[in-house]
């Protein structure tokens, strides 16, 4: 016993958390990012990655089911928190790293899932809606997309006994027989707008259609509710570091994501604007200069002006996923240094992002939202009260 409490309380030192964003909670996940970092423990990017599963507000009945999913694939020892609300979360990570500590309640759960057909490495069999990891890279200092954990979907596909789905017959685009898979990502993944669900069909690595819905949130609008005065400024800068620190940890460049991560809580968790002016002038000119990060991410998702227009984008989306990034620093920049967010409409409307995706593969896919510089959903009230 003396040795196995002695590697669990190792193990809880190095914990990866899995902080899963419920619509209308994006402040909770971000103050569970922070909290996580601080006690240096780390994020993880997939189920199979994680220890700590933290649900980042109440879910509601259309996010259980998903959450259920996720919670299925973490391998032991594994334990789930729900945080309501940012000032629940020290508390909810505490109680994180006991439950973790608990071996004697750890080998409970371990049986438990053997008796109910899981695999012990946090698998499943019971079901078709498997989970499936996509790993691919721009190759930006040795590290690519890890783990995105898009889940299988029903569609009248094939599905295996171990849950996996199987392609199903289609025609391409030659009008020659080509299985199509049809795959889903979201509503719960690292580096994903909490509740957007895109539903795709793949011929190959090839996106050719897509839908997109939204879970657990207001299909009304794609903004939560800003507040007046200085918390809109620092929100709106620190919500486009938030989506900077998405697409560079898409791009495998880790450490500059970890720098607007650190951007982003010195805005929302600090007082005075000057440093993290200062800070993000830095990210961006170090963005600029990475020839690296331009070879992997030029002519990629590029948007003209027509296209623009035609799916009502603003201007500022124009170009590839380079420009679109280059172009959130700035956003971000611009508002610090006139001391008010803009006016102008924020984001872009979600009916657009399937014919944004289409032709691409899915890490590609992945890029392309992440560059979108969506705003967090709004909470749909009916499924907060769940």
């Amino acid at each position: 016993m003396g040795l196995t409490d002695a590697l669990a309380r190792a193990a809880v030192r190095h914990a990866h958390v899995l902080a899963a964003e419920v619509p209308g909670h994006w402040m909770t996940r971000v103050a569970v990012e922070r909290q996580v970092l601080v006690r240096g423990w780390r994020l993880a990017r997939s189920p199979g990655d994680a220890d700590i599963l933290a649900v980042c507000g109440p879910p509601g009945p259309d996010l259980r089911r998903p959450l259920a999913q996720l919670w299925e694939q973490l391998p032991g020892p594994r334990t789930r928190v729900e945080v309501d609300s940012p000032r629940a979360v020290l508390v909810a990570l505490d109680a994180a790293a006991a439950n973790l500590r608990d071996t004697a309640a750890q080998r409970v759960d371990s049986r438990d899932r053997s008796a109910d057909g899981q695999r012990p490495n946090g698998g499943h069999t019971r079901d078709g809606d498997a989970a499936h990891g996509h790993q691919g890279g721009t190759g930006h200092e040795g590290t690519g997309h890890e783990g995105t954990g898009h889940a299988g979907m029903g569609h009248g596909m094939a599905v295996a006994p171990a849950g996996i789905p199987l392609a199903a017959g289609g025609q391409d685009r030659d009008g020659l027989a080509m299985d199509v898979l049809h795959l889903r990502l979201g509503p719960v993944l690292a580096y994903w707008p909490g509740g957007l669900v895109l539903r795709c069909a793949l011929q190959g690595d090839v996106i050719v259609d897509a839908e997109i819905t939204l879970v657990g949130a207001d299909e009304s609008t794609t903004t939560a509710a800003e507040p007046d005065g200085g918390d809109a400024l620092r929100r709106f800068a620190a919500r486009r570091c938030d989506n900077v620190a998405s697409l560079l940890g898409l791009a495998g460049w880790d450490d500059a994501a970890a720098r607007a991560r650190r951007i982003r809580d010195a805005l929302l968790f600090t007082a005075g604007l000057d440093r993290p002016a200062g800070e993000l002038d830095r990210l961006r000119r170090i963005v600029d200069r990475s020839w690296l990060l331009r070879w992997s991410l030029r002519r990629i998702g590029p948007l003209a002006a027509p296209e623009l227009a035609h799916h009502g984008l603003p201007a500022s989306l124009g170009g590839d996923v380079r420009d679109r990034l280059l172009a959130m620093l700035d956003r971000a920049a611009g508002c610090l240094a006139d001391r008010r967010p803009p006016n102008r409409p924020r984001g872009a409307p979600v009916e657009a992002i399937p014919d944004l995706v289409r032709g691409w593969d899915v890490a590609t896919a992945r890029l392309i939202v992440a560059s979108l510089d969506l705003d967090p959903f709004a909470a749909n009230a009916e499924v907060n009260l769940g």
